[in-house]
Parts: structure tokens; C-alpha cells; sequence
């Protein structure tokens, strides 16, 4: 597979990397003296985390839910994204870059075995190649989004479709459609759904792969924006599944889908 990604983490093996984290300011303001500075979002050191450090309800998420570096560029690209003002040209054009860094570290999660390679020199490079055994999997309508730019890091990767919606009487997710590769229970499966609000429909997509024999430890959610309670919710039901987001916040922007396929 063409995908040629340093190894960061891998999806069994318990490391974290190190990651900057951002807390928003409060919308009400305590103080005069605060005022100023209430609408931006402060960048918090990698020290020890403390209360004050740790987004809300992400202390007891587990190493399962990982979260981007925080830098300037994604910070930059969450504003534009939030940001009721942007055209939905900006809007697309940096939505598809955030999904990139997403996929980018998704591919950093799958495993992968050394390999020598000769150059066009004759010299013998020690390198890694991925395994073979990947697969996407994307949450219709949104997920299909993210399809892209998994493409453009692994243009041969099969992906697979599952439809979910709310019943209008209930309010519970209902399977509609779900297509898969015929061995995708051998395969490791990046799960791609960009916005974690309740987490209902995520949940609902891994049971149906579940029931197509797909272990929760081989699948690994790509997301781009959560809330505490849809990250809570999935781990609590699947503890073995792994989250990848650029942000935990009790407000996800939740008109991605809209914007982003122009239906708003």
C-alpha cells in the first residue's frame, strides 16, 4: 500500500504522544480584568495535567480517545470551521485540510513491518512499509467527507458505507444500509464520522460491524470534532475502540455536514 507514514503509536500498544490541549473561555465574564482576553482560547502547557489543564470529561476518557498536537494551524483551521462568517469555499477548503492531519495520524495507529528497499544508488535503506489488512469505513452522509483524503494517502484502500439515521418516533439510530469489503473482519478499519456529539450513531456503526465480526480493538474512530458525552458514551460501550479527534469541547459544530455539502 502506498502510504509511507512514521510510526507514532500503535493501536495495541498503550503510548501516548505527548499533546498540547486548549480550553475555551468561559462566554460569561467573572471579571473586568478578564474581559479582554475572554473570547480567546488559551493554549495550556504540557506540564502535569490539573483541573485546569484537562478539557471537560476528558480525564476519564483513557488513553483510547487521542487528540492531534495542538499547533497554531489547527487551531487556526477549527476557527475558520466554527466561524459563522466563513464562505463555504474557505469552509470545504479547510475542512479537507484538517481531515488530511486526521487521516495522516489515523495511519500513524496501523501497523506495520520493517523493510529494506535498494536506491537508485545501490544503497540498502532500512525502512517500514504498512501491513496489509486496512480498511475505511465512512458514516454516511458526513463520513463520506473525510473519504477523500484517506484516498489521497492510500489510493488503493477498499471503503466500505453505513447509513444511520434517527427514527422520527424513537429518536434511535437506525441501520439503513450498511456495505462492507467481504473480509473486512480481517481487517483493521478506520471509522470516519466527523462530528462526536451523542456518539449514538457512531455506536450504532460499530455494532454492525461488530456483528460482521470486526473486533472493536481493530477499529479506530477518525474524528474531527468531539464532546465529552459522545467520547464518553462510545468508550463506556466499547472500551477497546480508539478515538482519534482534534478537539474535546461540550459544543461541537455541529452544521459540518450542512456547510460542508452545501445543503445548509
Amino acid at each position: 500500500m502506498p502510504c509511507h507514514n512514521q510510526q507514532l503509536n500503535n493501536v495495541n500498544s498503550g503510548q501516548e504522544h505527548p499533546m498540547k490541549q486548549v480550553r475555551f473561555a468561559n462566554n460569561s465574564s467573572s471579571s473586568s480584568s478578564s474581559s479582554s482576553s475572554s473570547n480567546v482560547p488559551a493554549v495550556l502547557s504540557d506540564s502535569e495535567p490539573t483541573d485546569a489543564t484537562i478539557q471537560p470529561g476528558q480525564d476519564n476518557l483513557g488513553p483510547q480517545l487521542k487528540l492531534l498536537p495542538l499547533n497554531d494551524q489547527i487551531r487556526e483551521l477549527q476557527t475558520i470551521i466554527r466561524d459563522k462568517t466563513t464562505s463555504r469555499g474557505d469552509f470545504v477548503f479547510c475542512a479537507d485540510r484538517l481531515i488530511r492531519l486526521v487521516v495522516e495520524e489515523g495511519l500513524n495507529q496501523l501497523p506495520y513491518s520493517e523493510c529494506t528497499v535498494t536506491t537508485p544508488t545501490g544503497y540498502k535503506y532500512e525502512g517500514v512499509k504498512f501491513e496489509r489488512g486496512n480498511c475505511g469505513v465512512s458514516i454516511m452522509r458526513s463520513g463520506e467527507a473525510m473519504e477523500q483524503g484517506l484516498r489521497d494517502c492510500c489510493r488503493s484502500i477498499r471503503i466500505g458505507k453505513i447509513l444511520i439515521q434517527s427514527d422520527e418516533e424513537t429518536q434511535k439510530a437506525k441501520v439503513y444500509y450498511a456495505k462492507f469489503p467481504p473480509d473486512v473482519y480481517r481487517r483493521k478499519v478506520l471509522l470516519m464520522y466527523p462530528i462526536l456529539s451523542t456518539g449514538n450513531t457512531v455506536i450504532e456503526a460499530v455494532r454492525v460491524l461488530i456483528e460482521h465480526r470486526v473486533q472493536p480493538r481493530h477499529i479506530i474512530l477518525l474524528s474531527l470534532f468531539s464532546t465529552p458525552h459522545g467520547a464518553k458514551s462510545i468508550i463506556q460501550e466499547f472500551p477497546d475502540i480508539t478515538i482519534l479527534t482534534t478537539e474535546v469541547h461540550p459544543v461541537a459544530p455541529t452544521h459540518f455536514g450542512q456547510r460542508y455539502f452545501g445543503t445548509d
